[in-house]
């Protein structure tokens, strides 16, 4: 509180910073140019100068996990930061989700009506959401295509820009260091705990009593249906505990992590009230809102 005061009356003795300096508000709201007099153009300018602000604040959060994450060992003590961070970065994406009820009051005749003004520009030459999908670890196959090529081409002209983003499809992405983080998780040791044996047996068990239940069922058409739904099952943990056909999997893009990272994301789900699980699990599942939220903003 001193320190406040301090800095208050420095400003009013010297002339120190101004709100309006210290937001640059005079850059900030001067950057509003309508190509036509249609009075929704503004709101589509404001709305899609807030989305960049957003992705900006979201690339420097994403930007601080990666950087402790990227260390040979990261300290559990920065978890909590870490999650924090995160939680910061969904929340934000549920903001820019909702901006859409704002938009959705401008019609799409009301937008037509300015639209051949803005061409050729499109949402898909957002710079700032490329960056951001590259940190994240979104793969090419999975991107949305626009005009059926590459999403650099619209940079091409742009070199500052172009190389930033080819800076960032090469550097380690969030992805990339949290699998890598998971296929560390304490307790996978074969020579200790060894989590994925115990997991494995504890499966084969379940899915054999489940098998002798469908077996000793009276009805029929009851067995049948039992004995099939246990043989998808056998079918979907043999998918999960046999190597190649997890990395094939992978392949085609349906699973995301290593086979030893799935192995630490299962074993901090399973463990998840134990104390040094809980915060790496609120991990987990912020970045499984982020992949939902990013995927419904698109």
């Amino acid at each position: 509180m001193e320190g406040a005061q301090e800095g208050r009356n420095l400003a009013e003795e010297f002339g120190g910073i101004t709100y309006n300096s210290y937001l640059q508000l005079n850059q900030l709201l001067s950057s509003q140019k309508c190509m036509s007099k249609v009075h929704d153009e503004h709101l589509f300018i404001i709305i899609h100068q807030a989305y960049e602000l957003w992705f900006k604040q979201i690339i420097y959060e994403i930007d601080s996990v990666r950087e402790i994450f990227s260390q040979n060992e990261v300290d559990e003590h920065k978890m909590l930061e870490i999650v924090k961070r995160m939680q910061r970065v969904t929340l934000i994406l549920k903001l820019c989700v909702d901006q859409f009820l704002i938009l959705e009051t401008m019609t799409p005749l009301d937008f037509m009506e300015f639209r051949d003004y803005l061409s050729p520009a499109s949402g898909f030459q957002s710079y700032q959401f490329r960056l951001l999908e590259n940190k994240l670890g979104v793969k090419g196959e999975l991107r949305v295509r626009y005009n059926q090529v590459n999403y650099m081409k619209v940079f091409g002209d742009e070199p500052d820009i172009y190389k930033d983003i080819k800076d960032s499809e090469e550097q380690p992405s969030l992805q990339n260091l949290v699998n890598r983080w998971l296929e560390r998780t304490p307790g996978l040791e074969e020579r200790g705990f060894d989590f994925w044996k115990k997991y494995k047996m504890a499966v084969d068990t379940i899915l054999e009593e489940q098998l002798q239940e469908a077996k000793a069922e009276q009805s029929e058409a009851l067995r049948i249906y039992l004995t099939a739904q246990q043989k998808r099952r056998r079918e979907l943990f043999d998918s999960i505990f046999d190597v190649r056909t997890h990395n094939a999997l992978m392949a085609r893009g349906e699973r995301r992590l290593t086979h030893k990272g799935l192995q630490g994301a299962l074993m901090i789900s399973f463990y998840r009230e134990e104390p040094r699980f809980n915060q790496p699990h609120q991990l987990l599942t912020l970045l499984m809102d982020v992949d939902s939220l990013i995927t419904k903003w698109r």
